[in-house]
Order: structure tokens, then C-alpha cells, then sequence
């Protein structure tokens, strides 16, 4: 088979703190250029060139659409005017969102997204109903790119009483509803740093954007806000999210015109939800494995030290508080404890009445508490079990399953949690799921997918269409690696900036340890990441390509010199440093950036995919990290670039294109891994 689409090698580069830094792909950058259009679309071919083993892919097809195609629920959101829920059936692109008064009442169609488009690129991806519940506010993308249109609806009659065009990259956390309107916060378009331009705004319904008005347009890049009001209550708290690190927060009287300060200047994460004039907060200031904090809006206390803070729920020194729901009476409370979610029911002050019993090993998210009756819905899932929406009833302390996909999984599961010990002797845990009976004798495919930052844990969760693979004898690890929120902030900071290495040691260490355990080999052994995980990787093919026989790079960030310099990326420093502004991180991040460590080398089979439409992370590093791989690549195996038109960086693709993907990214690690040749003989 051919070799790779040749890559012009420009004479071009740029200088860092009095350094010239070669960068002869830096003509990539540019995804508009004719000339790298052109690269792009000679790129898919070759990359379709050699993903396309009919025999594979029929292998896996029925598997892959019977998974797309199961019905999926999402979560109840209960409100005084009855209930709101997203769900798509079989063969639908996206769900349908739904409003229905009792809960075995027929429901009722508000916004099918399905109808909006004929190729299923229109999604709509969240709501926000008013408190009343008899309007609600959806955000309406086009191609996942996550710019929004917001459009308001009359539940009652549903039909469109308001739009508000070009809001940007909002969302539900940032919308939060006030007499006959709403404050939004709205960004700049994507281009150059738009996405980070932001305002804080309210919008009365039915008016033009040039009559709204802007209460606050300070916003450094790496801030987020969060709006957060109730019914009860005069003020909307304001969250200023600085860089997953720290959150300050305002109090807004409505109508005001300038932000009033309840929480400044500590290095902490202040999460509100506001019920009347009690702000909940799920805080780690004095916490560090977070507590349930509560102060008055209407009467707050000068913030010091944590103990000026009533603490609701204490922290517990072995699990870590991550998530909470509110009705009239109850609390409901998650814990993680050791990656794993645990509930329990308090009352309003704080008074443990009760754990709360769950299925099985999984986790709890997206919880939403009831503003007239003890009920809270949530979502349940592990990796066995798809998720599901359940119930809690406070008033008999009990949990039932409201919606539960119907899913046939043609092996028993089993999961077990391991922990292992990395480079500098801290123990790790990782969740490894295979089919029962497979043995740990070195022969089986196995997969390693991680993450590891912004303190986004990899909790329990069923990964679909991983699902043939574990069937036809493959082991799935989930390692739990440092950067992420598995054990709270420290775990997190203990890998982020100047340490951010550990992340890549503590991922390597769970490749080893798969292989010492037996349930693989390097020849079997492959990885994956999107986005952040992406980065892990990355450095994972350019630090230990002697570790994986495959990698398969989704999304990724991987010119860690250049990352902050478009779309949202400035955003990130925090979380990574400035190569640019500070010359100590200029020098760390150099030495583990994947583009800049590439050499002249045998690398393993290498897949990395990107989208056209990704307004989060940039399409350039994955183009650049192929030429240079391409390049650099002395084994026998092409590394593959695969560039997706009208999607984005994951959010509100339809099934039909996911399929697709799925397809090519499955059949890429199964003729890596030699899957199908296993599962005929076992």
C-alpha cells in the first residue's frame, strides 16, 4: 500500500523567551487555507485506505448499531408545572425533549431536534426551565459546534415565544430565569479568542439583544461563570469559576446593576444552589474532600476562614462529597469512596436520616431535586449497567428505577478494582473490566483509556460500545490517575502545571501493571483518550511507544507550545501553565509536549481523529502531530489521521455519524489487536 500524503516541510517557526522554536508545520494552523483542505482530504483517504477491512467491520456492525440503537433516557427535571425529560428512541439522531405532569402520564412532545435538520446536524443539547415550569429556555447548535441560539417556549401551547441569536458558547450553568425574562451570559464568536469574550446579561422576553442589559463584562479568559436563583428569593448568586481551581461569589439584587461580593480571594471551589435566601454550597475551603456548606444571602458573613461558613455536611475524610440535591425537607448527598458513589438522605440542617441503597457499583449524576415535594431524580450507571433514571422517595427513604434501557449484553461482566504503585511509590487505582472466565495468562487484547486533569473523575460508567470488544474476549482498564477529581483537589493539583508528568507516569504505570497482572501484553496492548486524555496519549506514544501495540488519539491537545493561542485554549492555563508568558513553564511543558518530543523512531499503529467543527480544543494538533509522526515513523505502521466534517469536539452528534466513527475507530483496534482472529477461537 502506498506511503503517506507528502507534507511541504516549510521554513517557519516562532521564539519564546529569546528562543527560535522550528516549527515546519506551522502552516497546519490554518484549517481555511486551500492548501490545507487539500492536505486534509488527501489525509482521510489514505487514513480510509487502511481502515476499511470489510471483514471487520461487518464483524462488528449489527453489534455497534443494535448499541446506537437501544433507547436512551436522560434525567427527570422535576418543576411546579409537571416534568421534563430528554429521550431518544431507536433510530432517532437525538432526543426528543419531553414534558409530562405525573409520571405515568403519557408525554408530551415540546422539541424534537430530529425535525430540525434533514442530516441530523441540528441538535439540541440542554434546557432550562423557568421556576414555574411553564416556559422553558433550549439551546439549538448546528454542526457541534456549540455556539447557541437561545429559544424560549410556552409549555403550555409549544410554540417559540423568543429567540435569542448568537448567544455563543452559553449553557444551561450560565441562564438562570427572573420575572419575564432570564440573565444569560453571552460570548464572542468562534475566531481567534471570541469564545472568551464574555457578558453577563439579562434578557426580557421579547426583546432585541440590543436592548439588553449588560451588568458585567470583566471576565478574565480562564473565568466561567455560574448563575444560579429561585423562586423565593430576590438575588441571583453569581459564581466566578477561575481556571477549576477557585471560585468567588456575588450576590445580584435584581434589577441592580453592579455584582455584590459574598465570597472573595480563597483558593477554593464554592459550587451554590440557591433555595430562598439559603445558598448550599458544595465547597472545598477547609474541605479537601469537599463539605456541604450554607450561608443567608440576605444577611452573609465576612468570609475569612472556613469555620465563617456554616458547615451542612461535614467532610469525610475517605470519601469525597460530589454531588447534592435540595427539595423542601431533604438533602440528598453523593459520595465517591474510593472512585464509587455512595447516597445518603439529611434534612435540611444537616441530620443524617438514612443511607440510601443503589443497585450495585456505579455512579450517581445529575441529580435534580424537587422544589415542592421530597422526590429527587438522578441518573445511575456502572459498567455493567447503562444508565438509568431513578427515584428517590423521601418520604419512605427508598430509590426505584423509573427508566432503564433494555440492553442485551451477551457476556457476564466482571469488574474489578486494582490499585498500583507509580514512579514515586503513590497508589493508583484502576477498574478492569472484562467478560468472566477470560484468564490473565498474557494473550488477551487489552485497551488502557485515561484522562487524568481538570479534576474530572473517571468514575464507573458504561462505555457502550465497548461492549463487542469485552464480548469478544478484550479487557477494558480504567485507571484513575492523578489530575483527575477521583480524591479531591489535592488530586488534581498533584498533577497539573510543573507536575504535570505524573499524569503520564501514573498512566504508564497502569500499562505495566496490566502486563505484569497477566492481562496482556505489549503486543495486545493498546490506548486511548479524547481531549485531555488526548495529551495522555499522546505522551504516552512519544514517552512509551515500547508500552502499546495501538494508540488511538481523539481530540487531542498534543502542541502543548501553542495550545493557548486559539479557540478557548487560554482558558487552560491554569490547568497547564503559559509556554509563552512564564519561561518555567515554557520549560516544562516543552518536555513532554507530544508534537515537540516526536523523533526519528519505530512508534506503534496510531490513530488520531479530529473534527472540523471542535471549537474547544483546535483541529491543528492532531493535523500537525500526523505530519510530524508521518514523518518521523520508521516501523511499518502509517500513522492515520481521520478528519470528521460537521461535528465538533463531541457534543449533539447524531447516532448515524457516531455509528460511523465507531466503526472506524473499533475496526482500527481490532485489526491492531488481532480481536476478531481471538474471538473465533475462544
Amino acid at each position: 500500500m502506498r506511503g503517506p500524503p507528502a507534507t511541504e516541510r516549510r521554513d517557519s517557526g516562532y521564539e519564546y523567551h529569546g528562543e527560535h522554536i522550528e516549527d515546519p508545520y506551522l502552516w497546519l494552523e490554518d484549517g481555511d487555507d486551500d492548501a490545507v483542505r487539500t492536505w486534509i482530504a488527501a489525509q482521510n483517504q489514505y487514513a480510509d485506505d487502511h481502515l476499511s477491512d470489510e471483514s471487520i467491520r461487518e464483524h462488528l456492525r449489527p453489534r455497534i448499531e443494535d448499541l446506537a440503537d437501544f433507547r436512551e433516557y436522560h434525567p427527570i427535571q422535576p418543576m411546579p408545572s409537571g416534568y421534563f425529560q430528554r429521550i431518544r428512541d431507536p433510530e432517532q439522531d437525538h432526543p426528543v425533549l419531553y414534558h409530562f405532569e405525573e409520571l405515568d402520564q403519557e408525554k408530551r412532545s415540546l422539541v424534537d431536534p430530529n425535525e430540525l435538520s434533514d442530516d441530523g446536524t441540528t441538535a439540541v443539547n440542554w434546557y432550562v426551565p423557568a421556576p414555574d415550569g411553564e416556559r422553558i429556555a433550549y439551546g439549538v447548535d448546528e454542526d457541534g459546534a456549540e455556539q447557541y441560539d437561545i429559544h424560549v417556549m410556552d409549555v403550555t401551547t409549544g410554540g417559540d415565544i423568543d429567540v435569542v441569536p448568537d448567544a455563543g458558547r452559553t449553557g444551561p450553568q450560565m441562564i438562570a430565569w427572573f420575572d419575564d425574562g432570564f440573565y444569560y451570559v453571552r460570548t464572542g464568536a468562534v475566531g481567534g479568542e471570541g469564545q472568551l469574550e464574555k457578558e453577563l446579561r439579562y434578557h426580557p422576553l421579547g426583546s432585541d439583544v440590543e436592548d439588553e442589559r449588560v451588568i458585567h463584562d470583566d471576565f478574565d479568559p480562564q473565568t466561567w461563570p455560574i448563575l444560579r436563583t429561585s423562586p423565593e428569593s430576590d438575588h441571583v448568586v453569581v459564581g466566578f469559576s477561575e481556571g477549576w481551581e477557585r471560585t468567588d461569589l456575588y450576590r445580584l439584587p435584581h434589577g441592580a446593576s453592579a455584582l455584590e461580593p459574598l465570597i472573595e480571594g480563597h483558593d477554593a471551589i464554592f459550587e451554590p444552589e440557591l433555595r430562598g435566601t439559603d445558598c448550599y454550597l458544595r465547597t472545598s475551603f477547609g474541605a479537601e474532600q469537599y463539605r456541604l456548606a450554607r450561608l443567608d444571602i440576605t444577611d452573609p458573613p465576612t468570609v475569612e476562614e472556613p469555620a465563617d461558613i456554616e458547615t451542612v455536611v461535614p467532610e469525610e475524610q475517605n470519601a469525597t462529597l460530589s454531588g447534592f440535591a435540595v427539595t423542601p425537607e431533604r438533602l440528598l448527598v453523593t459520595h465517591d469512596r474510593d472512585v464509587v458513589s455512595e447516597l445518603a438522605a439529611f434534612d435540611r440542617d444537616g441530620t443524617h436520616l438514612a443511607a440510601v441503597s443503589l443497585p450495585g457499583t456505579g455512579a450517581v449524576d445529575q441529580m435534580h431535586g424537587s422544589p415542592q415535594s421530597d422526590e429527587v431524580f438522578f441518573s445511575y450507571e456502572s459498567f455493567e449497567h447503562p444508565k438509568s433514571v431513578m427515584r428517590y422517595d423521601g418520604e419512605y427513604n427508598d430509590v426505584s428505577t423509573v427508566a432503564e434501557p433494555d440492553v442485551g449484553i451477551e457476556a457476564d461482566i466482571a469488574v474489578d478494582q486494582e490499585w498500583f504503585e507509580s514512579s514515586d511509590g503513590t497508589s493508583v487505582p484502576m477498574f478492569v473490566v472484562r467478560r468472566a472466565g477470560v484468564e490473565r495468562d498474557g494473550t488477551n487484547p487489552a485497551i488502557l483509556n485515561g484522562y487524568g486533569g481538570f479534576e474530572i473523575s473517571m468514575r464507573p460508567e458504561f462505555f457502550r460500545y465497548t461492549v463487542p470488544f469485552i464480548e469478544d474476549g478484550g479487557v477494558l482498564a480504567i485507571p484513575n490517575i492523578r489530575g483527575g477529581g477521583e480524591f479531591g483537589p489535592a488530586w488534581h493539583e498533584a498533577a497539573q502545571r510543573e507536575t504535570k508528568q505524573r499524569t503520564f507516569d501514573d498512566f504508564h504505570a497502569a500499562g505495566e501493571h496490566l502486563i505484569e497482572r497477566g492481562y496482556a501484553d505489549a503486543d495486545r496492548l493498546a490506548c486511548l483518550g479524547g481531549s485531555n486524555g488526548g495529551l495522555t496519549v499522546g505522551a504516552a506514544l512519544t514517552q512509551r511507544p515500547d508500552l502499546f501495540a495501538a494508540v488511538l488519539c481523539k481530540v487531542p491537545l498534543l502542541d502543548m507550545l501553542r495550545f493557548h493561542r486559539s479557540l478557548i485554549g487560554r482558558s487552560w492555563t491554569s490547568e497547564y501553565g503559559n509556554p509563552e508568558e512564564d519561561p518555567e513553564a515554557f520549560s516544562y511543558i516543552r518536555e513532554y509536549s507530544p508534537y515537540h518530543n516526536v523523533t526519528s523512531r519505530a512508534y506503534p499503529a496510531t490513530l488520531l481523529v479530529t473534527a472540523e467543527s471542535d471549537t474547544r480544543v483546535d483541529p491543528f494538533h492532531a493535523r500537525k502531530m500526523a505530519a510530524r509522526l508521518q514523518a518521523c515513523q520508521t516501523g511499518s505502521e502509517p500513522p492515520l489521521l481521520r478528519t470528521y466534517e460537521n461535528i465538533g469536539h463531541g457534543v449533539g452528534k447524531p447516532v448515524s455519524q457516531v455509528v460511523s466513527e465507531q466503526l472506524d475507530q473499533w475496526g482500527f483496534l481490532y485489526d491492531r489487536l488481532g480481536v476478531v482472529e481471538t474471538s473465533s477461537t475462544v
